[in-house]
């Protein structure tokens, strides 16, 4: 039964993303996006990883995916423009040559690094078992990485200010 769970939220999640990119309307990819983070929600909860896979839910299909689809709507951007025909000229046959050749290159250095890193990167210690306790994620996250949390929290308020000051410029 795990496997054909498995298999429906890997597709959902595959499909999603993949029309994520394809979408003309920014707020259809939002929402497509939403439905990806929500298909590997399911994941890890098929992982025994049920604290991921709330994190995940209230974290990024909540919060920033929010804060996206605010954007979206104070920007007021219905559709894509299409691109101007220098552009869609750069991006003909050699183009695509190109980017298939680059493509190909990321796939290449992503398996010789895997290849390197082997196994034993990932700890087998009774100490990575603490990882999945609430208490210490908690204790971790607003000692030892305070700064680095509380610097995102004025990213994302710097951002969603900018937003919002970009779409009065306009009107």
């Amino acid at each position: 039964m795990d496997v054909i769970a498995f298999y429906i939220f890997a597709a959902i999640a595959v499909v999603a993303s993949v029309l994520v990119v394809g979408q003309k309307n920014p707020m259809h990819s939002v929402m497509l996006l939403i439905t990806s983070f929500g298909a590997l929600a399911g994941l890890y909860v098929l992982l025994d990883a049920p604290f991921t896979a709330v994190t995940q839910i209230i974290i990024y299909a909540g919060a920033i995916m929010v804060l996206f689809l605010f954007v979206v709507m104070l920007l007021n951007v219905p559709r894509e423009e299409p691109a101007p025909p220098a552009v869609s000229a750069l991006l003909g046959p050699t183009g695509i040559r190109i980017g298939v050749i680059l493509s190909l290159l990321l796939g290449a250095e992503i398996v010789w690094a895997l290849s390197r890193i082997g196994l034993g990167w990932f700890p087998q210690d009774p100490a990575a078992a603490s990882v999945s306790s609430v208490a210490l994620i908690g204790a971790s996250l607003f000692t030892r990485h305070a700064f680095a949390f509380e610097a995102t929290s004025v990213l994302i308020l710097v951002a969603m200010i900018g937003a919002v000051v970009l779409a009065r410029r306009e009107h």
